[in-house]
């Protein structure tokens, strides 16, 4: 079993690398990204409106150097490799183009300083330098000067220089969000909380009602009991969640005032009492959970039930009531612990809890989550930020894939992984 597991977490390198590779190369591909809107906004600025032909009056240069700042200017596995931290990025990249007659052009160098020696308004440390048509490179810090790289260009008359680092996701750096210029990384962070939330509460409530519930709904099979409760599992079930939201937020939201329309908190949390704070959050909790819970509810409580119905009709259970055990006993202690190995097998998901959320019901609840972080990213064409997302959920994934095959061999002594 332990060669098995090795196995299974030695995949989750290739998988990551597929997912990502993937989704990487639709981001060298699709229109409509950072660098058009960056264009389109500086000819907007310039003009004082659009223009179908965006980035007309900016020069090569610039160009290339708003390219280099994307990561626009490699070849595609180059830029992969980059992302990745396996392969130099090029950061700071600027071509310095020298005018007729001159040999010296001054440059201006940056270098970002650590993280701790950030300031609110800089986080660079400047040095004034000068280039030389061959590429040499000259300033009073050696220090900065040291750690830049040059590639002279006579056909174009300029030069360019960078510097090189490996600065990549095995470094742990995600790389900084194109619209937002913050960290990639410390912003799916900042969304976490709320997502463990509801990722936890809705886990949490689903299986406090819904084995309770396939029990009864087994025990009580073709009662009274049984038909109207199924009944109201796969009316909710027909349901999806964003039309339920949509309609609760119009209704008892807005129309009735019964619940807030949207948000986490209210906007005066912060003078709240400590028990103000506690019933505020749930009273905006109560229409997001709802509609995250009822789709879940159908599967989980018919997935107990078929189970738990299949056992009881098997010999051992019919033995365990011959030799004189109670229908109760026979239950409890005998069918249920077996119905509840294929539960076991959806409780890997717990792991996915950190980046839980659903993008439309977010959206319908201005809930500033991660579901509204994954779709603001992918509307805003935010490359880093939609890599970022996808790198921790093929993560979450494979974890929680790995955690539900453990639960199974740890609760099923038949199970036995080679």
């Amino acid at each position: 079993m332990r060669d098995y597991f090795l196995r299974r977490f030695l995949l989750i390198l290739p998988t990551l690398l597929g997912a990502t590779l993937v989704v990487f190369g639709i981001t060298r591909i699709v229109p409509g990204g950072p660098m058009e809107r960056a264009m389109q906004s500086a000819l907007a600025s310039e003009r004082g409106g659009g223009s179908k032909n965006a980035g007309a009056s900016m020069t090569d240069e610039q160009k290339e150097e708003m390219a280099a700042y994307y990561g626009f200017d490699k070849p595609f596995l180059p830029a992969y490799a980059a992302w990745l931290g396996v392969w130099p990025r090029e950061e700071s990249k600027q071509w310095i183009k020298f005018e007729e007659g001159k040999d010296e052009m001054p440059v201006t160098l940056k270098m970002l300083l650590p993280r701790d020696q950030w300031t609110a308004t800089n986080a660079y440390k400047v040095t004034q330098a000068t280039m030389k048509r061959d590429g040499t490179l000259n300033g009073p810090d050696a220090d900065v000067v040291a750690h830049y790289k040059t590639h002279p260009e006579p056909e174009k008359q300029r030069v360019a220089v960078f510097h090189p680092t490996f600065s990549g996701l095995l470094q742990g750096n995600f790389g900084l969000s194109t619209n937002y210029n913050m960290d990639v990384l410390d912003m799916m962070i900042s969304k976490m909380p709320v997502s463990l939330f509801y990722g936890l509460l809705t886990f949490c409530i689903a299986y406090i009602v819904c084995i309770p519930l396939g029990i009864l709904k087994a025990i009580k099979h073709r009662t009274v009991i049984d038909n109207v409760t199924s009944i109201l599992i796969f009316i909710g079930y027909s349901i999806p969640g964003f039309l339920l939201g949509s309609l609760v937020v119009v209704y008892l939201a807005a129309r009735m005032g019964w619940f807030p329309t949207e948000g986490f908190t209210s906007e005066n949390f912060a003078s709240l009492t400590l028990g103000g704070k506690i019933w505020d959050i749930i009273h905006h909790a109560i229409l997001p959970l709802a509609c995250y819970m009822i789709t879940s509810f159908a599967f989980l409580t018919m997935l107990m039930k078929n189970n738990l119905m299949d056992n009881l009709a098997a010999d051992y259970v019919r033995t365990a009531i011959a030799k004189g055990a109670s229908y109760k006993h026979a239950v409890l202690g005998h069918a249920l612990r077996n119905s509840l190995i294929p539960i076991v097998t959806t409780l890997g998901s717990i792991t996915t809890v950190f980046v839980a959320g659903s993008l439309l019901i977010e959206r319908i609840f201005n809930i500033d989550g991660f579901g509204l972080l994954t779709i603001q990213s992918i509307t805003d064409r935010d490359y880093p930020l939609v890599m970022g997302i996808l790198t921790l959920d093929v993560i979450l994934i494979m974890l929680g894939n790995i955690l539900s095959d453990y639960l199974v061999a740890l609760t099923d002594p038949r199970v036995r992984f080679h």
